[in-house]
């Protein structure tokens, strides 16, 4: 929130930052409390950003901000937030974070075999396609019941399209054409641990989900 300010009281003025703040800080202990510990999770890191996005979300609806405004708001907080590590360690942390992905993703699997998943949590497919890249199928997303359970469904799909922003900071290909958050089956993804990946929301996200 922090490395957001300066550029959301440019956007809006110091009122509204402090209100923003006021009310993030009020709705974040709130959402936070009504968390399920899911345990060891492939997904561990994005579940606990879930709560700031829905805190955020909340802040922006109590200041009548729109929807697709909220969204930009949220894509430059985290765009912000990512300039705190300098752009090659940035890209060395995307190689990590998804070679790391990748080889827990098969345990991740076993477990959901073995019903050991806790109910709120991410249930996948995974497939590997060679040395360099591999898809995920998300069935079930722990964010998305989190957004339900906090009646912000409305969050997504604008939370779901960081995965470019992302995989365009960090130096990973990534693509997909659909998305729970949109309504769809689930969430095609399919990622190279060394590839590109355009953000330009100015495009849109018709073909990209």
């Amino acid at each position: 929130m922090l490395k957001s300010k300066k550029e959301l009281i440019k956007k809006y003025d110091k009122k509204f930052w402090k209100d923003f703040k006021k009310s993030s800080d009020k709705y974040l202990p709130q959402i936070v409390g009504k968390m399920p510990n899911i345990g060891k999770s492939l997904f561990s890191f994005n579940y606990k950003f879930g709560p700031c996005y829905i805190a955020w979300y909340k802040a922006f609806k109590e200041l009548k901000v729109l929807d697709d405004e909220i969204d930009k708001n949220i894509w430059l907080m985290n765009e912000k937030m990512c300039e705190i590590i300098p752009q090659k360690m940035l890209k060395l942390v995307g190689k990590t974070y998804i070679n790391g992905f990748r080889k827990k993703a098969s345990e991740h699997i076993k477990r959901q075999e073995k019903g050991k998943l806790h109910p709120y949590d991410w249930k996948i497919d995974y497939r590997e396609i060679n040395k360099n890249t591999f898809e995920l199928d998300i069935t079930e997303c722990a964010i998305l019941k989190m957004a339900e359970d906090n009646n912000v469904r409305n969050m997504l799909p604008g939370i779901c399209r960081m995965d470019y922003l992302f995989s365009n900071l960090m130096g990973n290909g990534f693509e997909r054409t659909k998305t729970l958050g949109d309504g769809n089956n689930c969430c095609n993804c399919r990622y190279h641990i060394v590839g590109k990946c355009e953000w330009a929301p100015e495009k849109g996200f018709e073909g990209r989900k």
